[in-house]
């Protein structure tokens, strides 16, 4: 409705995931990473977890958009199934024939049909999102699962998808066999402020908006404190804002336009009011400034924002470390399948 008052050429904030419309936040690359590590290393367990909205699935779409030819990728969205019913989903998501099998024929069909795709230079990937309504039990029956191999490879790779709730489930002590399996995990986290004005800036000119600069600053913040930096909340309401703007025809939001929207919102999402500052229990006894704080060995405390600045460098180190091992990675896949062609070639010359 509000596309072409706003010259769009599609909605840029719909709420089912797309990958066209992938935004890449410092997080989002991070975990993107991870999963094309675990694709190149082509065994073991990705594990994302991440709080509701926060575009797990998005991801996992965005990777299955630019897959490899030669992996059989199957998504499955997994309601609270037992092992049984986890090893029939996983069939059928693999097109075999389910109907009137027992589980040991379904596990046989599965381990043929994985050493038939082995046999065609192919491999499989099972990407199973909502992962935390897995029981225990049918998490260890995906452990089983990676046990297929020939030829001393694994036959199947699984990414694991899910919300922070997976996290506990894992850390079980019956898990650790399952964490030994684990190549890498990732944590994804809401937006902060700058991140979240430049994920709506992206989708906006992503789905065609080539015009002047649509919100305040002000209108800005007041979307990043409704949103939380939760690309799903932003979504709901920023559709909502272009609707209310296209309505009454406004060419810049301000702040007042942005909040009436906001206040629409909760009233329908029957959201509490806000509690006022005053309202709040206070704690007399922290001072102001922490600058003439020490630990009992006399180490100085500094303010958060400098360990902040710390950690943020250490993971700027780690994403490039991962970056560079992901290429040397890739670039020996690529020499090993050109050797592997000279030495079939070699093979059948000498026939």
């Amino acid at each position: 409705m509000y596309e072409s008052y706003y010259g769009l050429t599609s909605k840029p904030f719909q709420l089912t995931p797309d990958p066209a419309f992938f935004f890449a936040s410092k997080l989002h690359k991070r975990a993107m990473s991870y999963l094309q590590y675990g694709l190149s290393q082509a065994e073991g367990f990705i594990v994302i977890t991440g709080d509701i909205g926060t575009g797990k699935t998005t991801i996992a779409n965005s990777l299955l958009d630019d897959m490899e030819q030669d992996i059989f990728a199957a998504q499955i969205v997994t309601p609270k199934l037992n092992p049984d019913e986890l090893i029939k989903m996983v069939a059928s998501k693999f097109e075999l024939d389910v109907v009137n099998k027992s589980k040991s024929d379904l596990l046989e069909d599965i381990e043929y049909f994985l050493s038939g795709l082995a046999g065609q230079g192919k491999r499989a990937l099972l990407l199973v999102d909502e992962a935390q309504n897995l029981p225990l039990e049918t998490i260890e029956e995906l452990r089983m699962l990676s046990n297929f191999q020939k030829a001393g490879k694994p036959l199947l790779q699984s990414f694991l998808l899910g919300q922070a709730e997976l996290q506990p489930i894992l850390r079980a002590p019956n898990m650790e066999q399952f964490r030994q399996r684990i190549v890498a995990s990732c944590h994804l986290a809401p937006l902060n402020r700058d991140e979240s004005i430049e994920y709506i800036e992206y989708r906006m000119h992503h789905a065609g908006y080539n015009g002047n600069k649509l919100f305040s600053d002000d209108a800005y913040t007041a979307i990043y404190e409704f949103s939380k930096g939760v690309p799903r909340k932003m979504n709901t309401l920023m559709d909502r804002v272009l609707l209310f703007g296209f309505l009454e025809e406004i060419e810049q939001f301000a702040l007042d336009d942005v909040q009436s929207v906001i206040d629409e919102v909760k009233a329908e999402m029957f959201l509490p009011e806000d509690i006022s500052d005053s309202a709040l229990p206070r704690n007399t006894d922290i001072p102001a400034d922490n600058s003439d704080r020490f630990t009992h060995k006399g180490t100085q405390i500094r303010e958060a924002e400098y360990y902040k600045k710390m950690l943020f460098e250490l993971v700027d180190a780690l994403d490039d470390a991962i970056k560079h091992k992901i290429k040397l990675t890739q670039y020996i896949d690529r020499l090993l399948k050109k050797k592997y062609k000279a030495y079939v070639r070699l093979k059948t010359d000498d026939d």
